[in-house]
């Protein structure tokens, strides 16, 4: 019998619908070769429900949420409403309140996927950055004094509390742990430390020299979970090392974990080494709870409707997706295909110069499955 399980999905605004259609498309082609079954909800939050309404969510749009395995969202951001509105009032709202505490994004560069990178190929971009995703900066808290005077003091808290720490944390360690269950060990490792039974990195991304009081925290609760995982390797890295690293030698990280600033800040760079907004897919992970995929590039409304978009990071957050309702063969079936088709398929990773249309593209993946 079918594993069967329910997901919502939220298309969204510009091309959000395109790219989720593609990737429900090869969602379905997966289900057929592995015995999973999904039942689709699709609802309409975003810009134009925004405009015609005035409401950016419904009220008991979390409650509604909860009752699903996952979300699969397209992208939010529409040219005619405010930026920040449909971001704070949908993305983040629902990340706080369904309490995705985990922002995952896989950095892997596919074949045939240009990278500004010199010298770096594919067997050298590919490691995962956990993020803590519903606390530091984010929270808003703080404020203004005398705003709008001479004296104005503008005030925004990286707010943390040991338990926030600890859960992101100990995800990273079981994150790290678990990704080399099926794969050998990570090709970074040297010979001593194979020796010694690590099969596996975990790296602190802090600011230790500045933010003495966050990450003195951050880095106590790192080595005290790190006792209960002998067989990882520890580093750490200052946010800018890091940055500079993830340029010079990506194939020195396996996997980091860090807060919710840098962590925005260093996927982004990221994305940009594995070939664009455009291939990258994250995921919004409450291990108890509901968790959220998209595609990172956003809504990219210039194009919409005219069927030249790349759907294949929305293919490969449906692959995420899979993953973690533990359907790993069908993840990994949709990952192999993704590669097949840039390695093999696509003359680029920008749309309109693919040589493929958005849905050709999408039935290159379904037929190499």
């Amino acid at each position: 019998m079918a594993n069967s399980y329910k997901i919502a999905v939220i298309p969204g605004d510009g091309t959000g619908p395109e790219v989720t259609e593609e990737a429900v498309k090869v969602l379905n082609a997966a289900c057929d070769k592995f015995s999973v079954s999904l039942d689709y909800e699709w609802f309409d939050w975003g810009g134009d429900r925004y405009l015609k309404t005035g409401q950016v969510l419904p009220e008991d749009a979390a409650e509604t949420m909860k009752k699903f395995d996952a979300i699969l969202l397209g992208a939010i951001g529409h040219p005619d409403v405010k930026p920040g509105m449909l971001e704070k009032g949908i993305l983040l709202a629902l990340r706080f309140e369904l309490d995705q505490y985990i922002n995952l994004r896989p950095v892997k560069l596919y074949q045939g996927v240009e990278t500004p990178l010199a010298g770096k190929g594919p067997e050298d971009i590919d490691y995962v950055v956990v993020r803590e995703n519903t606390g530091g900066f984010y929270t808003g808290i703080g404020g203004f004094t005398m705003k709008g005077t001479d004296n104005e003091v503008a005030v925004q808290s990286m707010v943390y509390n040991r338990a926030q720490v600890e859960r992101c944390v100990r995800y990273a360690f079981e994150y790290a742990k678990h990704r080399h269950d099926v794969k050998n060990p990570w090709r970074g490792l040297k010979k001593e430390d194979i020796d010694r039974g690590k099969t596996a990195q975990l790296t602190l991304c802090g600011k230790t020299n500045v933010l003495t009081y966050t990450f003195d925290l951050w880095e106590r609760v790192f080595h005290e979970v790190a006792e209960e995982y002998p067989e990882i390797k520890l580093d750490y890295c200052h946010v800018d090392a890091t940055c500079m690293w993830m340029v010079k030698n990506p194939e020195w990280f396996d996997v980091i974990v860090t807060c919710n600033m840098f962590g925005d800040i260093i996927t982004d760079l990221g994305a940009i080494t594995q070939g664009g907004m455009g291939i990258a897919a994250g995921g919004n992970i409450n291990p108890e709870g509901v968790s959220m995929f998209e595609p990172i590039g956003g809504s990219a409304p210039k194009y919409t409707g005219m069927g030249v978009i790349n759907p294949l990071a929305a293919v490969a957050a449906g692959a995420m997706m899979f993953e973690n309702l533990g359907e790993a063969d069908a993840a990994d079936a949709i990952e192999k295909a993704i590669e097949y088709v840039t390695g093999e398929k696509l003359e680029s990773m920008s749309a309109g110069k693919m040589g493929y249309s958005t849905g050709e593209v999408g039935n290159l993946v379904v037929d190499n499955l």
